[in-house]
């Protein structure tokens, strides 16, 4: 302080001699704000600043939305308080928190970008994570007469085979050998294929469709095709949806069915048969729990609460059970059964899985297709000979397979085109077991081709390739014994 200093002279003023220097001395310090003054400290009296947070590494460096990663650095606090993690700007909820190491999962909706942990208001550096994305799987597959689509576990459908109608979805008419993605769809649960549609049934309760529309069954009221999907007019609160010869059907919340489309034979069950080019209700039928129709069959079937069965459509080879070949556009009970939890349309005959894990089916037979051991037609239920643990079955047009408890499968009936999948080519009248199938979770058939979903979400197919590349994905010719689906 300068001796000429104002605030000097008024020390000196105010102050004994001895104390000036002393006042002089206290009153700087006070005004530097300095914790102390005579050199007692070596920082001079300034605080030392908290260590910013370190990333050093992490573990993994890449991985999908969940995956547990360990962050492994300095600086992080004994505890996490109020200290977060980020992957790429999107906050993690760590599990566990030191020092030196956090263990954290990557947040749902988390991009690629960097790692930065922050405590206290500093941010460390940032290490780059890559965040993948899961390869999707198939949940639900469906055939067609010519064509199969899966579900994939984000939602969307691809389809593969004939796609002269636009029925693969992906906006062309162009057959394909491979799976290719319906465009447009997202959060689909349900899907069908018919003779030369596709349906999907979207979480919530609409349905679009695509492809063939020459009578009306994309439910958008033209006629026209469609190759990518249209939504059903009109339908809301669907619950499950099956596809037949021109035609669709689907199963309401309130357990009503509705129907649209070809209608020649009464197969939209509302008493006409006029077509619809939106959905009909079908007429009398309440309570029902499940419903069938076939990719190139002109009937459908119905479970009602209490296990009986009901269809209507056409009825030359007998497929609906009521003990006559006349067609019905209303729908008729099925002679003699009960107990039944589930039903498979087949285009010339019809199969249902009994409570008690067996099966009966009705119809035509000249192949053996109703698995009694004869080939003689029956206009009412014969028992499946031989066949126990059923807990779903699906019919073709000369073939019927059933899946069985614990994930085998068993089919009769034609087998010219391998459709039954044992290995050979000779029909059977009898279930024959699928060969190296023992892990399948369902099942479905087109007409002489048929596919499985499996435990580790594979779908395998077998019976008839043909040019469009349907069943195989892309290995031709027919194929007797299943074959992967590659995605």
């Amino acid at each position: 302080m300068a001796q000429g200093s104002p605030i000097f002279r008024l020390l000196s003023s105010s102050l004994p001699p001895g104390a000036q220097r002393l006042g002089a001395l206290l009153l700087f310090c006070s005004l530097a704000a300095l914790s102390s003054c005579g050199g007692g400290n070596s920082d001079g009296g300034r605080s030392t600043p908290t260590p910013a947070p370190a990333i050093s590494s992490l573990s993994p460096t890449s991985g999908e939305a969940g995956t547990t990663v360990s962050i492994s650095g300095s600086n992080f606090g004994s505890s996490q308080g109020g200290s977060t993690v980020t992957f790429s700007g999107t906050s993690a909820t760590p599990t566990s928190w030191s020092a030196t190491s956090i263990v954290a999962s990557v947040p749902s909706g988390a991009a690629t970008g960097n790692v930065v942990v922050t405590v206290g208001g500093q941010a460390s550096n940032g290490i780059s994570f890559t965040v993948t994305v899961p390869a999707p799987v198939p949940t639900a597959v469906a055939d067609g007469n010519d064509h199969t689509c899966a579900i994939l576990s984000p939602g969307t459908v691809d389809c593969w085979g004939y796609n002269g109608y636009g029925q693969l979805g992906n906006g062309t008419t162009t057959n394909s050998s491979v799976p290719v993605e319906v465009t447009g769809l997202s959060g689909v649960t349900g899907i069908s294929g018919g003779a030369g549609e596709s349906c999907a049934l979207l979480g919530n309760g609409t349905v679009q469709c695509w492809g063939s529309n020459s009578n009306g069954q994309l439910g958008n009221g033209t006629t026209t095709d469609s190759s990518v999907p249209v939504s059903v007019s009109g339908l809301s609160s669907v619950t499950a949806i099956t596809s037949g010869n021109s035609f669709n059907c689907a199963l309401l919340s309130n357990k009503t069915v509705q129907c649209w489309g070809h209608n020649e034979a009464g197969e939209l069950g509302n008493g006409t048969l006029t077509d619809s080019g939106s959905p009909v209700t079908v007429t009398g039928l309440t309570n029902v729990i499940a419903i069938s129709a076939a990719a190139g069959g002109e009937n459908t079937c119905a479970v009602v609460s209490g296990g009986n069965v009901e269809c209507w459509g056409y009825n030359a080879e007998g497929q609906l059970g009521n003990q006559t070949t006349a067609n019905s556009d209303v729908p008729v009970e099925v002679t003699g059964l009960a107990d039944v939890t589930g039903v498979a349309a087949g285009v010339y005959h019809t199969c249902a899985v009994l409570s008690n894990g067996t099966a009966q089916c009705w119809g035509f037979n000249g192949y053996g297709e109703l698995g009694d051991g004869t080939t003689t037609s029956s206009l009412s239920p014969v028992a499946v000979s031989g066949l126990s643990n059923v807990t779903a079955a699906t019919s073709g047009e000369y073939h019927s397979c059933a899946l069985l408890m614990g994930g085998s499968v068993e089919c009769w009936g034609a087998n010219y085109d391998g459709q039954l999948g044992d290995g050979s080519t000779a029909e059977s009248n009898t279930p024959v077991a699928v060969s190296d199938v023992t892990t399948a979770t369902s099942i479905t058939a087109g007409d002489v081709h048929a596919c499985v979903l499996l435990s580790d979400q594979t779908v395998e197919c077998w019976g008839y390739y043909n040019s469009y590349g349907q069943p195989t994905g892309g290995t031709p010719p027919e194929s007797n014994t299943p074959v992967t689906v590659t995605f």
